[in-house]
């Protein structure tokens, strides 16, 4: 079992957190790019593209903020900041190798929780501007949320199952042999799925889609719109990076240590997650519910009871 990490990996954590979403943000800027130009396109172009995060950052710490009529700024401004306050803080049980700057015995309910504040974070910084166009995408976020919550929650409670145990460490330590992706591929799949949705980002953008002027986004400028936006790459990060602990054997792996193991994976998962934004179609809210109640629920209610009967067994 793994010990927890010194004080100073704690003060680390969110400038670690802070540049790995930024690495991914240019990564997907690259992807963006190469659609955009072709094949036959500049690869100069491409490249300049890396940079459009940084960009995107420096031109929003000078835009002046928005205000709009009789807004709630508490709430608002509470939402906007709880976004990546929440990423942090899952992070927080999150191991690099073997080790994290915590590792309290339900470490996955902690990681659970922290994921189901960022959902409420959303939804308040949709309330707070009184605007029409956010308060829909806040309200999308809480209309799909569900559907996509339970099954990202069975499937972090298989690989917790699976261990007999609800600290992070010791379901690292349970996968020494086989990995629990081996066995549980369902769940890795309707984790991922989830994840995506969690960080309404790529075919589950709907709370910050065009069609709603950015939904819970719209009425952001400056330092806020730069705190949410920022704080959903750091739930792209976090969430990705989660299951390499949970289904991909966390640090273990031959030759290199475990923290290099780690970031491999971590960085394999988020090459899958933002390429996957133009594999996947964007889904209809209604039938990625559908699909969610219909399909995902009961698949990953069927790999629970597998997992259930094989330690039973064991």
């Amino acid at each position: 079992m793994p010990d927890a990490a010194p004080l100073w990996a704690a003060v680390a954590l969110p400038a670690v957190l802070s540049v790995a979403a930024v690495v991914t943000a240019g990564f997907d800027a690259v992807l963006t790019a190469s659609a955009e130009r072709g094949r036959a396109g500049s690869t100069r172009g491409t490249a300049l593209r890396a940079l459009e995060p940084l960009r995107e950052t420096l031109r929003l710490l000078v835009q002046q903020p928005r205000r709009t009529t009789v807004s709630d700024r508490l709430l608002g401004r509470l939402g906007v900041v709880l976004v990546p306050v929440a990423a942090v803080l899952a992070g927080a049980v999150l191991p690099w190798g073997f080790r994290a700057v915590s590792d309290p015995s339900v470490g996955i309910v902690w990681f659970n929780a922290m994921e189901a504040l960022a959902w409420a974070a959303v939804w308040l910084a949709g309330w707070g501007p009184n605007s029409a166009l956010s308060l829909i995408g806040g309200y999308r976020f809480l209309a799909q949320g569900l559907a996509y919550e339970l099954p990202h929650m069975f499937a972090i409670t298989t690989a917790a199952l699976g261990a007999g145990s609800l600290r992070v460490g010791e379901v690292v330590a349970a996968q020494d042999g086989v990995w629990f992706v081996v066995w549980m591929p369902a769940a890795f799949v309707v984790y991922l799925l989830s994840a995506l949705a969690m960080a309404f980002w790529g075919p589950f953008a709907y709370p910050l889609a065009r069609d709603t002027a950015g939904g819970a986004a719209a009425e952001l400028a400056g330092v806020d719109r730069l705190v949410l936006l920022g704080g959903r790459w750091l739930l792209l990060v976090v969430t990705a990076g989660f299951s390499v602990p949970l289904f991909l054997g966390g640090g273990h792996g031959p030759l290199l240590p475990g923290w290099a193991w780690t970031l491999l994976k971590t960085a394999a998962v988020l090459a899958l997650l933002v390429a996957g934004r133009r594999a996947l179609p964007v889904a209809r809210m209604e039938r990625y519910m559908e699909v969610a109640w219909m399909v995902l629920v009961p698949l990953s209610l069927l790999q629970a009871l597998f997992v259930a009967v094989v330690v039973i067994n064991r």
